[in-house]
Parts: C-alpha cells; structure tokens; sequence
C-alpha cells in the first residue's frame, strides 16, 4: 500500500484528515473565573441537542449526530456516562460540552464547540477549562479528543494549548452528508459540492 500521492474520492463522498489528540495528566488549573459558568444539561431533549449541534456544526460539515436516528441519539445522551451541556447566555445556548466516559478510565470529548457569533471572546477557553475539570474530576488514564481538516483552522492549536497532545491521524472518507439529505446543501460552503 503506497501511502505517498492523491487518491481519488468519489464526487459523491468528502475527506479529512483527522488528528488525534490526548492528555495523560490534567494541565496546570489555570486561575477560575469567579462568575459561574452559565451551563445547562441537555439530558435527553433531542430537539434541542440537535438544534445546538447544528447551530455550531453545520459550519463545519459536523455530520456524526446529523445522520443519527433519533432512537440511536437518545441511547448517546441517556447514557448516565455521557454528559452533554449547553453553554448558555440571555437564555439562549451558545456552546456545546459533551462529555463521554463509556471507556473505562478515558474521557472523549466527543463534541465542543461554540456558535459563531460566540467565537473569538474568551467562551471557549472557559468552556475547556470546564471540561478539563470535569473530565479529571475522577481519576482517568487520558482524556482525548478528534478534530479534522473540516473543522475550525484554529482548532488543532485551541486543542495543544489546552494541554492536548497529538498522537495519531486517519483519513476520513465518507458519503458527502449534504448530497444524503443529512445535511443542508449549503453546509460548509469551503468544501466544494461535487456529486450534484
């Protein structure tokens, strides 16, 4: 198998290249912001995961929960080890937490992110400082996390700044969720639409 050169992708499908990332140990606490952190379990309120999930990904071609059944979210976030949050402000949500502790002794952070307008106005370290907490509130060998080419360009150096490292990439190939109806047409308008 030659890993060198392109490869060709169906029109039909999308790729990324994604990066793994992981930390062993928490980072140094950095100093907490006296004001509570506005943030609101969303249990198993479907509507409003999904609602959420789209206002932040569909930027950003998130599809995973996107192309899910409802039945098969529902099994994700009524499982007691998973924890989703909602990062909220003037009643509305603005961030998404989700938490999965499925593994014994990891944490994935399955899903983080913040909608655009919340973006760039120190929300997101919070957020991470929140979810570090959380994550190594229990002991645990790693608490790791993947993002791709698709997702925000500062993401991979929000991550190592967090304390991430990374450790590992893939290619991710996959039917382009926007032509499967999982998605809008218009999602993601940076990465081209091929198979019309």
């Amino acid at each position: 198998m030659c890993l060198d050169g392109y490869t060709p992708i169906p029109p039909t499908h999308v790729a990324a290249v994604v990066t793994y990332l992981e930390m062993r140990e928490p980072p140094p606490p950095r100093p907490r912001d006296t004001e509570p952190l506005p943030l609101a379990a969303i249990g198993t309120d479907i509507a409003r995961y999904r609602a959420l999930y789209a206002a932040i990904g569909t930027s950003w071609l998130w599809f995973g929960r996107a192309r899910m059944s409802d039945d098969a979210l529902l099994a994700i976030l009524g499982d007691p080890e998973v924890e989703a949050l909602a990062l909220t402000e003037d009643g509305r949500d603005i961030g998404l937490l989700e938490l999965d502790r499925r593994q014994p002794g990891e944490v994935e952070l399955g899903y983080f992110g913040l909608v655009p307008e919340a973006v760039g106005r120190g929300r997101g370290r919070r957020l991470m400082d929140e979810a570090l907490r959380r994550a190594f509130a229990r002991p645990i060998r790693r608490f790791w996390v993947h993002t791709c080419t698709f997702d925000h360009p500062g993401a991979v150096d929000f991550y190592r700044r967090s304390g991430f490292r990374p450790y590992a990439r893939a290619i991710e190939v996959t039917p382009d969720p926007r032509l499967a109806g999982d998605m809008p047409r218009d999602a993601a308008g940076q990465i081209p639409l091929l198979g019309e």
